[in-house]
């Protein structure tokens, strides 16, 4: 069943707001069956958004709107959709009645321009909206249903769920599975490269099995989608080759759709029963909000010490002021000092440290902006040192810096310390001892 998305917004076309919503309804919609085909996004014109909608009603089944149905003036798409189906807007009481319940739970009195937000398309079947204040609608134009839900995520979400999904999902032939596999530390190029004879075309490659690639850095993402006679068959074809897409991949390959890397990283600590500590200089503490984002951190995270200033170094971490003066603060002798002393100062098990030069500026010939020294200290074991050389700007240096550090702590935990060099990105040069 073919699909469409529509996002209503100026603020969305001036590029103002990122346009998360289409990218979640597309992912449901995908996961459910639906094969969607285009995502429109028009500005709040009355004009485009009806012909929009109805061009869809000529090609698809199915349409999510999204945006338009607030209180205020540029809030159009009720009224839009009203007139090109040549119906009248009518006030739409217990919708009403909802939105002043709402405010009076909060103990206010609701505020005149949401009165707009009752005011429906005759005929709509009206969706209840218990999360916001905004219901959504449905009508029907042409061949296709449609859905128009509050551009705010959460209330969009709950909705869709709510509404949408109960409705149309038991319409579409489950004959589909999809499986996302993220992947660390390999280029798009490198891993289309591994997955070459599997992908479409490819000598291995499976009737039925499309594999999609989507980039965001610093990770990979794979999506292995299947299509066979019902969802069972489509479920195991897309189980076998995501297996070889695993395999294909090795450890770069962590997890599945929604999963985080920092915490993969620290399902690998719980599972030894290690304590980590981590001493930041370039990152800035970047480690620390990446493996504390998932619940649970504290079963291994036992410090980080964010030690931007040379005195901290010393007073925190104990490095040697005349290292700081003989090696400067980029150096593999001080992201040594760093990390072993984070690991004594927090008994913990393994220490990692990075130092580096983020940018735009306190760069030189011998130390450019973008070069990172790690250390990865571990009880009974000798201190490894990394040196990095990460390309743009200030934010993805210290990204990948971070990302980097965690992977050189999951290679630790799965006592892989002979292979530290092999989880860099953007790397022009690196050198290890």
């Amino acid at each position: 069943m073919r699909a469409a998305i529509l996002s209503i917004g100026t603020e969305l076309t001036r590029g103002e707001l990122v346009n998360s919503n289409a990218t979640w309804l597309s992912e449901r919609l995908t996961a459910l069956g639906f094969e969607v085909v285009e995502h429109a996004v028009v500005p709040d014109d009355s004009e485009r958004i009806g012909a929009t909608v109805s061009r869809f009603g000529r090609e698809v089944k199915l349409v999510l709107g999204t945006g338009g149905l607030g209180p205020t003036s540029d809030d159009l798409t009720a009224d839009a959709v009203a007139a090109m189906l040549g119906v009248s807007v009518v006030r739409h009481e217990p919708s009403l009645e909802r939105i002043r319940a709402r405010y009076r739970r909060i103990g206010r009195e609701m505020p005149a321009p949401n009165v707009k937000q009752a005011d429906l398309p005759a005929g709509a079947d009206v969706l209840d909206n218990d999360v916001g204040t905004a219901p959504g609608f449905a009508v029907q134009v042409g061949e296709a249903r449609c859905f128009f839900l509050p551009g705010v995520p959460r209330e969009m979400r709950h909705l869709f769920e709510a509404h949408v999904v109960p409705e149309m999902a038991p319409q579409v032939p489950r004959t589909s599975h999809q499986v996302h596999i993220r992947s660390y530390g390999l280029r798009e190029s490198e891993v289309a490269e591994r997955l070459g004879d599997i992908d479409e075309g490819g000598t291995l490659a499976r009737p039925g099995v499309t594999l999609g690639y989507r980039a965001h850095f610093p990770e990979i993402e794979v999506k292995v989608l299947a299509r066979a006679v019902d969802e069972a068959a489509a479920t195991a074809l897309a189980d076998e080759v995501a297996a070889q897409v695993r395999e294909r991949l090795g450890d770069h390959a962590y997890g599945g759709r929604g999963d985080s890397y920092a915490a993969w990283v620290g399902e690998r600590l719980r599972a030894r029963d290690w304590k980590l500590a981590v001493a930041e200089s370039c990152t800035g503490g970047l480690i620390g909000k990446l493996l504390t984002d998932p619940a649970g951190s504290s079963d291994y995270l036992v410090l980080d010490a964010v030690t931007y200033a040379n005195e901290a170094k010393q007073a925190v971490l104990g490095v040697d002021p005349e290292v700081l003066v003989e090696h400067g603060a980029v150096s593999a002798p001080v992201a040594q000092a760093m990390a072993e002393g984070a690991l004594e100062r927090a008994h913990a098990d393994v220490a990692v440290a990075t130092t580096g030069i983020a940018g735009p500026g306190g760069g030189s010939d011998h130390k450019p902006v973008g070069t990172v020294w790690f250390g990865l200290a571990r009880r009974g074991a000798e201190t490894l040192t990394e040196c990095r050389q990460f390309s743009g700007d200030r934010e993805r240096v210290r990204t990948a810096a971070a990302w980097n550090a965690l992977r050189l702590v999951a290679r630790a935990a799965a006592s892989s310390l002979d292979a530290l060099s092999g989880g860099a990105l953007d790397d022009d040069k690196d050198r290890a001892k």
